[in-house]
C-alpha cells in the first residue's frame, strides 16, 4: 500500500559527492522517522542515517561528518547528501519510514520501505 521511492543513485568517483532523495508518505505522519540503510554485496544491510521529525538526526559512525540527512516539509522529500565518498559507501541504498516518531536504527521500527537505489563509488 505505502511505497517509498528512492532516486539519485549512480556512479561517482571516490572523494566526490552524490545526493539521494526519497519521497516519503505524508499519509503516515510528518513527525515519523525516516532512515537510510545500505547493503553492499556479501554484507549485511546497515543503517546509515536517520531523521526524526525535521531536526533530530542520527548517523552511523562510518559516515559522520560526510553525510547529511534532511527533510523538506513541503515536498515530503528526505535527502541524503553524501560527501567525500569512498569505496566503502558502495551499495544499494534504501529509504525506510516508521509509523511513529522514533530515534532508532533498528530495522524493525521501519514499516515502509522503498526498492532502493544503487550507489557505486569508483577509484
Amino acid at each position: 500500500q505505502v511505497k517509498l521511492v528512492e532516486s539519485g543513485g549512480g556512479s561517482v568517483q571516490a572523494g566526490g559527492s552524490l545526493e539521494l532523495s526519497c519521497v516519503v508518505s505524508r499519509s503516515i505522519c510528518s513527525q515519523c522517522s525516516v532512515a537510510w540503510f545500505r547493503q553492499a554485496p556479501g554484507k549485511e544491510r546497515e543503517a546509515v542515517a536517520m531523521i526524526a521529525g525535521f531536526t533530530t538526526t542520527m548517523y552511523a559512525d562510518s559516515v559522520k561528518g560526510r553525510f547529511t540527512i534532511s527533510k523538506d516539509k513541503t515536498t515530503n522529500i528526505v535527502s541524503l547528501q553524501m560527501n567525500s565518498v569512498d569505496a566503502g559507501d558502495t551499495g544499494r541504498y534504501y529509504c525506510a519510514q516508521s509509523d511513529a516518531w522514533v530515534l532508532s536504527f533498528l530495522e524493525s521500527e521501519y514499516k515502509y520501505w522503498g526498492q532502493g537505489t544503487q550507489v557505486t563509488v569508483s577509484s
